[in-house]
């Protein structure tokens, strides 16, 4: 009798684990086919298009594309698509979402800059100063103090990163216009975090909305800068432009910018923000792994070791905010008491 009434609590508690282990299984599927993609998008002999902002402004078009459609179905059949209401051409709107989508465009261009000009091995160190601008801009803009803990985490990253900059500049490999990339897209993520927060109030909290805006108003955006940046005429005069390969592939590339924020939000939403980051930092690992052996890349014992350096001082970053919001929630739930 007793059993009987125990199962469905059991098998509901297993369900909640199989939930999250296909959720985390699918993040980290996706988050690796996407960095793959891209790389061979911007960087391979096979495409062979200078235009890595075309490339990145083709994917923002599709993730809006799949945001409208989906807002059209919510609209028609809310029964069966759940999409929050809102109107992208509200002037006032746009104004204050003006912010969030020029650092966007920031972000992701420099990331995918980044990723033509280094190896997929390299690209997450060569972009792991992220927390270390974070902590940098919660002092400076949100005036929020940082433990010591904290900052030896950040100081340990940056050590892992110059060690890292250090090994694969002994390699053909190496890319100085890259790493700066990286450099750049870690700043401009950090400060596009902040904004985030910002930004959500004025969709209500509603994070669909946010992605459908932001990456309309990135299409827009990135228009002017594809042509400052000389790529009108690369476009132009590509061969395979109109060709279904390419276009297949250009379409899984957004298909993948899409999935990854979907997939990221679904992630968080079943675990916490905490496993979202360490389930991240580990797929990295991985991330670096297969990318070594997919591309047959040699690296010596001070590269892996730069690697696990900034691995795991960004799991230890990690722990130490963990424990110090903990704190902090006990404290004040005293003071409440009190």
């Amino acid at each position: 009798m007793y059993q009987k009434l125990d199962e469905p609590k059991s098998t509901s508690l297993l369900g909640k684990y199989i939930k999250v282990f296909l959720v985390v299984t699918l993040y980290w599927f996706i988050s690796i086919l996407t960095v793959f993609v891209n790389k061979h998008l911007l960087s391979s002999d096979t495409v062979s298009l200078e235009a890595p902002l075309f490339v990145t402004w083709f994917q923002c078009v599709v993730s809006a594309v799949i945001c409208f459609i989906a807002s059209l179905l919510g609209r028609h059949f809310p029964s069966l698509v759940n999409f929050p209401e809102g109107n992208p051409l509200d002037t006032c709107t746009f104004r204050k979402m003006m912010p969030l989508s020029v650092l966007f465009i920031l972000t992701v261009g420099a990331n995918n800059l980044c990723l033509k000009y280094v190896g997929v091995a390299f690209y997450y160190v060569g972009r792991s100063l992220t927390t270390v601008f974070n902590m940098v801009f919660t002092y400076v803009l949100l005036r929020q103090k940082t433990s010591t803990p904290s900052i030896v985490c950040c100081l340990l990253i940056v050590a892992g990163f110059m060690l890292g900059v250090n090994q694969e500049s002994q390699t053909l490999t190496f890319s100085l216009q890259g790493t700066i990339f990286g450099i750049l897209g870690s700043l401009a993520l950090a400060l596009y975090s902040i904004q985030t927060k910002k930004s959500l109030q004025y969709v209500n909290q509603e994070v669909w909305l946010l992605s459908y805006y932001n990456n309309l108003y990135s299409s827009l955006l990135f228009l002017p800068l594809i042509i400052l940046n000389g790529e009108l005429e690369a476009i132009i005069t590509y061969k395979s432009l109109y060709e279904f390969w390419f276009i297949f592939i250009m379409l899984a590339g957004g298909l993948c910018g899409f999935a990854i924020g979907f997939v990221t939000t679904l992630q968080i939403k079943v675990t916490s923000p905490l496993t979202h980051t360490i389930s991240g930092t580990a797929k990295a690992c991985a991330q670096t792994v297969i990318a070594t052996h997919w591309y047959q890349d040699k690296k010596s014992f001070l590269w892996w070791t730069s690697n696990a350096i900034v691995l795991l001082a960004s799991a230890a970053y990690t722990k130490v905010k963990q424990l110090e919001m903990q704190r902090q929630h006990r404290s004040s739930g005293i003071g409440q008491k009190v």
